[in-house]
């Protein structure tokens, strides 16, 4: 809803006073919706009822979601085609470091259905218990993934480990070598297509399935290696080449694990910080900047920031100061869902300005909120 529109609001506030001087005010934006002075900052790009600037016809959210869910279909079939034939191989070859590699590849077809479930999720229209959606499910699903790839280096390591003391000959070498660099191919294929379409839709949990199917297919390269070790007599290339794949499994459980926890926990990039400042600090009539704060919400990103704006201006002129942070905000960062704005007086600018002092009232003792 734009301002200036004649419509009362449960605040208590009314259009009508968006020809008045902000004063002291210390306009809340989440607080005054319905006034007109606050506008809903549900990304525009979402919604589609912000205001009447588009960049598209068809809702980027659920595209994203579509492409997720995509992604996630198609990599889970070419990775269980992989892993199926490799499977056919293993148990005619015998060979320790295939199995681990099957192994591999089985978890990381796996890991397309929590991530499916978590893309369904995301599509969810918000409701008042879960007031921001349904994204932090993509956030469990990472983890989810994580702990799938952990077990599968596990299962991997015993088995390698295994067959260095209890060795096995390993016959069919050239069906090994073959499937390898199937698997190596089907793998980075899967890797490429699911970190472009990871970035495209700003998923953390689809960027580390793809790196995690690229590790995987390089891996396929050791089995690889281990083939041709075995086939110039040293046997233990195979088991060897098991723990390779196992120390590579971990490595991206590791890498992975940061960029999942870290959004988990709410931790954002310096660059996101450095994009708000800079998109909001060159709006005209943006005196100052503070309050600055971000987080990822499964693939979208959610800012919050307060902005100080002349003493003089009317709530009008703060809506439309506000309205145009925003806009240069979403148009300077990708994958931005949400923009809340507080909007203070220069003279009234600054958390010191917004505690409350120790009071007292009614049967309640003496308190301070702060």
């Amino acid at each position: 809803m734009t301002s200036g529109q004649p419509r009362s609001g449960p605040t208590g506030f009314s259009a009508s006073t968006t020809g008045r001087s902000l004063g002291n005010w210390k306009t809340t934006i989440t607080c005054m919706r319905e006034s007109g002075i606050i506008f809903d900052f549900k990304h525009s790009h979402e919604c589609g009822r912000s205001h009447t600037h588009s960049h598209g016809v068809i809702d980027p959210s659920i595209v994203a979601h579509e492409r997720g869910l995509w992604a996630v279909k198609w990599s889970f079939m070419a990775l269980m085609g992989t892993a199926g034939l490799q499977l056919v191989v293993v148990i005619a070859s015998n060979s320790v470091a295939l199995l681990a590699d099957t192994i591999h590849n089985f978890g990381d077809a796996a890991t397309a259905i929590p991530l499916g479930i978590a893309f369904l999720f995301a599509g969810l229209k918000p409701t008042k218990r879960f007031t921001y959606g349904y994204g932090r499910v993509e956030d469990l699903a990472g983890v989810i993934v994580l702990f799938l790839i952990l077990f599968s280096a596990v299962v991997a390591g015993h088995e390698s480990v295994n067959r260095f003391f209890h060795p096995k000959p390993v016959s069919h070498l050239w069906a090994v070598v073959v499937a390898s660099i199937l698997s190596f191919a089907g793998n980075e294929g899967v890797a490429v297509f699911r970190i472009k379409v990871g970035k495209e839709i700003g998923s953390a949990a689809l960027i580390a399935d793809g790196y995690h199917a690229r590790i995987d297919g390089w891996a396929s390269l050791a089995v690889f290696v281990g083939a041709v070790g075995v086939r110039l007599g040293f046997p233990l290339a195979d088991p060897l080449a098991g723990l390779i794949i196992t120390v590579s499994i971990l490595f991206i459980v590791w890498s992975s694990g940061k960029e999942i926890f870290g959004r988990m926990l709410d931790g954002v990039s310096p660059e996101v910080f450095h994009g708000v400042e800079h998109a909001a600090g060159h709006v005209e009539g943006v005196l100052n900047l503070g309050d600055l704060k971000a987080r990822w919400v499964g693939h979208k990103l959610c800012v919050e920031l307060a902005i100080a704006v002349r003493s003089s201006a009317s709530a009008k002129e703060g809506h439309d100061i506000a309205k145009e942070v925003r806009h240069q905000i979403l148009h300077h960062l990708p994958h931005v869902g949400q923009v809340m704005i507080h909007v203070d007086p220069e003279n009234d600018f600054g958390e010191e300005h917004h505690k409350v002092g120790r009071h007292t009232h009614g049967d309640w003792p003496l308190h301070s909120h702060d």
